[in-house]
């Protein structure tokens, strides 16, 4: 193995799985893309049958800590159906410039349709949120450029997590905010057997009978029980160059909330 193929795996080991299936770092991307292209149109359906309709408390409570407000630059990374940049921007009244960043187009389109059918529509001097496509590892936005970074429930489905959070320092500005959700392998003991169980033969048959593509979901199941536990993520976040790192466990550590801040 080359050295800088050796370097890049220690410091993004997930970058050579898919799940539980070995790839080249240089086709998981691609993977994971077809992965949402194909899920996008049930993907909030899903999300309800999923967690039991938890999602939705869970995203509250994260915007409530974000606390979004006028004059502010919030950007929504791996957001493309923009159920936390829906809720931002209502939060601040419209009056914050939210960013909703996603790699896939298909996820986007059905945020901005979303946006659409809540009246959020844009003005002649601006529209009410700007829709990217781009990947988290190469955000196209300048350094020290948002106030806010969020991406929820998209970190595991990058490819180098650390080049992920070295990019979100890098577009923060000096005192901005870092918030991660995701779902975590590190649960409390006694849910553990049985959220293990429901991730691995639950969440395919779901995703086999309403989104008609059981792989998807194996693939995003596996991809749960693959992701760093809480104290791993706080010091790679700390390794990016983001500081105060900390987390809070929703629902016995189903869910969870990592945030940091820039200095």
């Amino acid at each position: 193995m080359p050295t800088a193929r050796r370097r890049s795996s220690a410091a993004n080991p997930e970058s050579e799985w898919f799940g539980f299936l070995r790839v080249r770092p240089e086709d998981k991307t691609a993977k994971v893309q077809s992965v949402f292209a194909s899920v996008a149109g049930n993907y909030d359906v899903m999300n309800d049958l999923m967690s039991g309709g938890l999602h939705r408390l869970w995203k509250d409570h994260l915007v409530r800590l974000m606390n979004p407000k006028a004059g502010q630059t919030i950007l929504d990374v791996a957001g493309g159906t923009g159920d936390v940049a829906l809720r931002c921007w209502k939060r601040s009244k419209g009056e914050a410039k939210i960013i909703v960043c996603d790699l896939n187009p298909a996820m986007l389109e059905q945020g901005k349709a979303k946006a659409i059918d809540l009246g959020i529509l844009d003005t002649p001097k601006e529209p009410a949120l700007q829709w990217l496509t781009g990947n988290a590892e190469e955000l196209p936005l300048p350094s020290r450029s948002v106030d806010t970074y969020s991406i929820a429930f998209g970190l595991r489905n990058v490819t180098r997590i650390d080049k992920a959070l070295a990019e979100a320092a890098r577009v923060l500005k000096p005192g901005g905010r870092f918030f991660c959700m995701e779902f975590s392998p590190g649960v409390i003991a006694p849910l553990k057997p049985l959220y293990e169980q429901y991730c691995m033969h639950v969440l395919p048959l779901l995703g086999e009978h309403v989104a008609n593509d059981r792989d998807a979901y194996q693939y995003l199941a596996e991809s749960i029980l693959r992701f760093p536990l809480q104290p791993e993520l706080a010091r790679r976040m700390e390794r990016a160059g983001l500081h105060q790192c900390r987390w809070e466990n929703l629902t016995g550590g189903i869910a969870v909330i990592h945030s940091g801040w820039k200095i």
